[in-house]
């Protein structure tokens, strides 16, 4: 991929089988304790393995890789489930109208189908903290905006193509937002700081702007 790195990708995968093969070579590479490997990111498709050009050539790291890689397990494992409220009120949620629109549905009958979902952390990416959710229906599926906002509320959750993700801070963004959860995505002094990992099932469970604002004190 670079000079000092190289790219794994499953393209030839279903992006749920993807997303277990990117995880299970993840899992593999960690456990092999690598010296000079120096960090992995992971994405939907992919893995970029950075190392230590002193340590390593391309060829010789790609041979040890291969042996890590040949103990992955790409079976699924045991996910935690969290369970995240989340408010649909007018203004929380500036993009339900277009979405209801190009799905040709009401707003509460948009609301029940989102939230009848469960979703799963494919990676996270584009900030910290920021999961990206497969098990969006696809009814719900819509593009990104031509234009991105220049301001998304933390805890906003929104929707692009066939994936859905949650604004753990507050950034400019081009989703379609659908709501907004009150739950704090990702924190410095928290450990993990995380609150959802790759792997993790998510479920959204509908609430009304009084009981946001309550749990947005905690």
């Amino acid at each position: 991929m670079s000079d000092s790195a190289l790219l794994a990708r499953f393209d030839d995968s279903t992006p749920t089988q993807a997303q277990l093969r990117v995880s299970a070579l993840l899992e593999a590479i960690h456990a092999a304790a690598i010296e000079g490997v120096r960090n992995l990111h992971p994405a939907f498709r992919s893995l970029l393995v950075v190392y230590d050009t002193r340590m390593w050539t391309p060829q010789g790291l790609l041979q040890r890789l291969d042996e890590a890689g040949g103990r992955a397990d790409p079976l699924p494992k045991p996910a935690k489930t969290l369970v995240l409220p989340v408010c649909s009120s007018s203004g929380f949620a500036p993009g339900l109208v277009e979405v209801c629109a190009a799905a040709g549905l009401e707003r509460v009958a948009a609301i029940r189908l989102f939230t009848a979902a469960t979703y799963q952390v494919a990676f996270l990416g584009f900030a910290p903290g920021f999961p990206y959710l497969l098990g969006l229906p696809p009814e719900l599926a819509v593009p990104r905006l031509a234009r991105p906002r220049t301001h998304i509320p933390a805890g906003s959750v929104g929707i692009a193509g066939g994936q859905a993700g949650i604004y753990p801070a507050d950034t400019p963004g081009g989703w379609q937002i659908i709501g907004r959860t009150p739950f704090r995505l990702f924190d410095l002094g928290r450990e993990p700081m995380s609150l959802l990992n790759t792997g993790d099932e998510v479920r959204f469970v509908v609430i009304e702007e009084a009981r946001y604002q309550e749990l947005s004190q905690w």
